[in-house]
C-alpha cells in the first residue's frame, strides 16, 4: 500500500498516516459561512483538502473514505445581511430572508466549487441541523465542570483545559491579542469564550436550558464532528487563519466533552493566498471572487491547475501570468492526451502525491511523462519500445487524480479557442483593409508572422481572413496581439 506522509500542524512533524479504521478513513474540514460569495481564498483549502480526499479514496477505496465540510448558516454575518436587504424593502420576515440567502449562497457555493473540480463531500452538515447535539454537548461540559452559565450566556472555561494552546504554540499574550477577546463582565477569565449566547426577539434562536439563544461558532464543528465521525477520528483540515481561535476552541471543548476521545489525530492547515505578490483586499482593489474569474472567462480547471502549483503549506500567489500559463500547459495536454483513460495512475505520481500532498512534485511528474507524448504528436523518434498508447493512459489517470483533464471539465478549451481566434481573424482583417488603403502592409506582415510562429495556420483571400490551429500550435504565444 502506497504510504501517505502528512505534516501534522499539532505535532510539527511529518508523519506517516495510519488511519484509524482503514476501511473507514474519517476526515472533517471547515466548510464556508455562508452570507456571501466564495473569494479566491476560499477556494485554496477547496482544492487541498480535494486533492487529499482523491489520493485516500485512490489509497484505501473509494468506499472507506468519510469526507465531511460543513456549512455554517447561524452566524451574526448572515443575520446582518438579511437584516439589511429588510431595510432595503426586501418582503418576508427576517428568518425568511436569512433562509433564502443562506439557500442562495449555498448554492452558488456548490456551482463554483464544481466549477474547480471539486468532488461533493460525503456529508455537509449544516449547523441549523444540530442544534440540539450542540446543546447536549455543552449540558455535557457544564456538568464536567469545563463550561459555566452566566446572563444567559455559556461559556467554556479556558483555564479547565492544561492543553489549551497546544495546537497554535501561541503565549497567552499572544492568544488574548489574536482571539480579539471581548472583555464581558459576565466572563470568569478574559480567555473564556462563548458556547451559547442569547437571542433577542428579530434574532434567530432556539430553546435551551439558558434560555432562547443561539450557538457559538466553534461549538457548531465540534458536534456536527462528533454526531457525524464520532469522538475520534483521522484528519482535521482547514485555512491556517482558523488554526487560532477556531481550531484550539474545538480541540478544547471536544477532548473535555469526552473521557477517552482525542479528537482528530492529525491536523492540516493549508498558507493564505496572495494575488501579484499582496494580500487580497478590497481597499486594494485585488479582492475578487470565484465567480468573478470565472464569469471572466478563466475555466475553474486553470483556478485548480494555479493552486496545485504551490505547496498547500506555502503561501500561494495568484498571478495573471501563472493564469496564462495554465490555461496554456491544459489547452496542449488536452489537445493531445485527451481526457479519456481506463489506466492507472504512474507510481512515482503517487509517490510524490503522497508525500505531505506534494502537488508541485506531481505536476512536474506529468510534465515528464507529457514530454513523450508531445514528442511523439511532433513526430520526432521515441526510444525503441515506447508505447504512447500505455503512456497515455497513465498519464491522463494521473492527471484525473489531481482532478485534471477529467471529461466534466472539458470543453473550454474548445470553446476559448475559437472566441480567441475569431477575434484575432477580425482583427487582422481591419489592419489589412487599413493597409490596403494606406499601402503599408508591415503591421499585417507582423501579425501573421506572429500568428505562424504560434502554430497558427493563416488563410487570407479576397473573401477575408480565416485562422485555424495547426501543428504545434500554442495559445500563449497569441498573448499580446490583440
Amino acid at each position: 500500500m502506497v504510504e501517505i506522509r502528512l505534516t501534522n500542524s499539532k505535532t510539527r512533524k511529518k508523519e506517516v498516516f495510519e488511519p484509524i479504521d482503514p476501511k473507514n478513513v474519517r476526515m472533517y474540514v471547515c466548510g464556508p459561512t455562508v452570507y456571501d460569495r466564495a473569494h479566491l481564498g476560499n477556494a485554496r483549502p477547496v482544492v487541498v483538502f480535494d486533492v487529499l480526499n482523491r489520493l485516500l479514496r485512490h489509497v484505501y477505496g473509494s468506499e472507506h473514505v468519510t469526507y465531511v465540510r460543513n456549512f455554517t448558516d447561524v452566524d451574526d454575518k448572515i443575520n446582518a445581511t438579511a437584516l439589511a436587504r429588510k431595510e432595503a424593502g426586501a418582503e418576508g420576515s427576517l428568518e425568511d430572508l436569512i433562509h433564502e440567502r443562506t439557500e442562495e449562497t449555498i448554492g452558488w457555493y456548490h456551482a463554483d466549487m464544481d466549477a474547480l473540480g471539486a468532488l461533493r463531500p460525503n456529508h455537509e452538515p449544516r449547523a441549523t441541523g444540530y442544534i440540539p447535539q450542540m446543546i447536549a454537548m455543552i449540558e455535557g461540559l457544564i456538568a464536567r465542570g469545563h463550561a459555566y452559565a452566566a446572563e444567559g450566556h455559556v461559556l467554556f472555561s479556558v483555564g479547565s483545559y492544561a492543553d489549551y494552546g497546544a495546537l497554535s504554540g501561541r503565549s497567552v499574550e499572544d492568544m488574548i491579542a489574536g482571539a480579539r477577546v471581548e472583555v464581558a463582565p459576565y466572563k470568569r477569565d478574559p480567555m473564556d469564550f462563548v458556547l451559547w449566547k442569547p437571542s433577542s426577539d428579530d434574532l434567530p434562536g432556539w430553546d435551551s436550558p439558558w434560555g432562547r439563544g443561539r450557538p457559538g461558532w466553534h461549538i457548531e464543528c465540534s458536534a456536527m464532528a462528533d454526531d457525524i465521525l464520532g469522538e475520534e477520528f483521522d484528519i482535521h483540515g482547514g485555512g491556517i487563519d482558523l488554526q487560532f481561535p477556531h481550531h484550539e476552541n474545538e480541540i478544547a471543548q471536544s477532548c473535555c466533552a469526552h473521557d477517552h476521545g482525542g479528537f482528530a489525530r492529525v491536523w492540516l492547515h493549508n498558507e493564505m493566498l496572495q494575488v501579484e505578490g499582496k494580500k487580497m483586499s478590497k481597499s486594494l482593489g485585488n479582492f475578487f471572487t470565484v465567480r468573478d474569474l470565472l464569469d471572466q472567462g478563466v475555466p475553474g480547471e486553470v483556478i485548480r491547475f494555479v493552486f496545485l502549483g504551490t505547496h498547500y503549506r506555502k503561501p500561494m500567489d495568484w498571478t495573471e501570468k501563472k493564469r496564462a500559463e495554465a490555461e496554456a500547459t491544459l489547452r496542449k495536454w488536452s489537445e493531445v492526451a485527451g481526457r479519456e483513460s481506463n489506466g492507472r495512475p504512474d507510481e512515482a505520481f503517487v509517490a510524490s502525491l503522497a508525500g505531505d500532498l506534494n502537488t508541485a512534485g506531481a505536476l512536474s511528474c506529468l510534465h515528464q511523462m507529457f514530454s513523450v507524448l508531445e514528442a511523439d504528436w511532433n513526430g520526432a523518434d521515441l526510444p525503441d519500445g515506447t508505447d504512447i498508447a500505455a503512456t497515455r493512459e497513465t498519464f491522463v489517470a494521473s492527471a484525473n487524480l489531481l482532478g485534471l483533464l477529467t471529461p466534466d471539465l472539458g470543453g473550454w478549451e474548445k470553446r476559448h479557442l475559437t472566441s480567441d481566434l475569431a477575434a484575432l481573424a477580425e482583427h487582422l482583417t481591419e489592419v489589412r483593409a487599413g493597409a490596403m488603403i494606406m499601402k503599408d502592409f508591415s503591421e499585417v506582415d507582423r501579425l501573421k508572422s506572429a500568428l505562424i510562429e504560434a502554430g497558427v495556420e493563416v488563410r487570407m483571400s479576397k473573401a477575408g481572413v480565416e485562422l485555424l490551429p495547426g501543428a504545434g500550435f500554442d495559445p500563449a504565444k497569441l498573448e499580446g496581439l490583440l
